[in-house]
């Protein structure tokens, strides 16, 4: 459970992306977050708080004063359990009121009396967002110690284009987790590979696998919310790259080692999740090879072993990492492989079981180093993800002691 037990709480100001918040409040309650919205009473004007209350199962606080619930500095209590408070929409008024410590309603109060993260999501129309005055307050806020996500670029509800739109919910989701997420990779450079390569055999076809990169992509989303300096190199997916991360996209294994080479002497974490050819077609026809009576073969020839090269190439505390996607003899064949390639860890899994291989949301794996094997259950990618990283932290410390 990515939230159990924290609590949020979300500011939502006079703006009509207002209703923008109401999936992004499901999106927190579903991770088991205990959300509570608070709203300026312009925000009341373009969603009605019912629809948070409905969707939170918390009561939405509005009016300071508010006499219909038994008497307690509401704010304040408020405050004492909050762990993180983002303000989205964060209008021009609102952001100059934090900027300047200014405290007239229930959400400024319970943000004045808070000392959690605070992050900022500002919405407004161009101009605005554009205005000195409100570009050094945001300075200010970022100043003492607040986020504040930059708005993306858009058509507005004024009919103007340009920047002040509020990001979408799931910008907003992803920024409340990093803010929650203890930062135990701040100074560490990660290599993630991930998805599948495609070997040309023509204009037209080309070899590859069933890899969708989901489990790269979830360990590089985990190791930049903790911190790290993460490059992802992937093959062809339908997945965006986390945001934060340096992007190196490739398309077959030889792009792929190359991409590799040139950045492994600098990282303390590689992690090879991509599912790379094993072998390419000898030769590639110039043009698109014509359908003919009879069979047809293809000669094949050996692709680069990346990983072997990295375990013949590291350098001292480096850490490595491969996986093992398996048939059959799932261990063995893994720890055949962790010892030829002379590499730390192998995440060892089988496309036979249930809940694991490519394209699922979870996985099963075993952890497994020369020291032994640590077999995980049944795990979402992203749990998956954060196993993994404690563990090659482990590793990392004990290679550098």
């Amino acid at each position: 459970m990515l939230l159990k037990g924290k609590h949020i709480v979300l500011g939502v100001t006079g703006s009509i992306a207002a209703y923008k918040i109401a999936s992004l409040a499901s999106m927190l309650a579903k991770q088991h977050a205990d959300v509570t919205v608070v709203m300026s009473k312009n925000a009341t004007n373009f969603i009605n708080p019912i629809t948070f209350e409905s969707l939170t199962g918390n009561r939405c606080l509005v009016d300071t004063f508010d006499r219909n619930f038994e008497f307690q500095v509401e704010h304040v209590s408020l405050a004492k359990q909050t762990d993180v408070f983002l303000v989205a929409p964060a209008s021009a008024n609102v952001i100059a009121k934090a900027a300047h410590g200014i405290a007239d309603d229930m959400l400024t109060t319970t943000l004045l009396a808070c000392s959690c993260p605070k992050i900022f999501a500002p919405a407004m129309n161009t101009r605005m967002y554009q205005n000195p005055i409100v570009r050094d307050n945001i300075k200010l806020l970022e100043k003492y110690g607040m986020e504040v996500i930059s708005p993306a670029n858009g058509y507005l509800a004024c009919g103007d284009t340009g920047e002040g739109k509020m990001p979408e919910p799931e910008v907003l989701y992803e920024a409340v987790v990093r803010a929650l997420t203890p930062k135990d990779l701040t100074g560490k450079k990660v290599l993630v590979t991930a998805g599948p390569t495609q070997e040309r055999l023509d204009p037209v076809r080309y070899i590859s696998n069933h890899s969708t990169g989901k489990m790269g992509y979830a360990i590089a989303l985990a190791a930049v919310r903790r911190g790290a300096d993460v490059t992802l190199v992937s093959g062809k997916t339908n997945l965006r790259a986390p945001e934060g991360v340096r992007f190196v996209p490739v398309i077959s294994a030889a792009d792929m080692a190359e991409a590799v080479k040139e950045a492994a002497s600098s990282q303390d974490i590689i992690i090879k999740a991509a599912a790379v050819a094993d072998y390419r077609p000898a030769t590639v026809a110039d043009e698109k090879m014509k359908k003919k009576d009879g069979e047809l073969s293809i000669a094949l020839e050996r692709t680069e072993d990346i990983l072997a090269w990295l375990g013949a190439h590291r350098r001292k505390g480096q850490v490595l990492c491969g996986f093992s996607m398996e048939t059959e003899h799932l261990l063995e064949n893994s720890r055949a492989k962790l010892e030829k390639k002379k590499i730390d860890m192998i995440v060892a899994n089988s496309l036979r079981q249930e809940g694991a291989g490519f394209g699922t949301d979870t996985n099963v794996v075993t952890l497994l180093t020369k020291d032994g094997a640590e077999e995980l259950p049944l795990l979402s990618k992203e749990e998956v993800a954060d196993r993994l990283l404690d563990r090659l932290l482990d590793l990392a410390a004990v290679s550098l002691a």
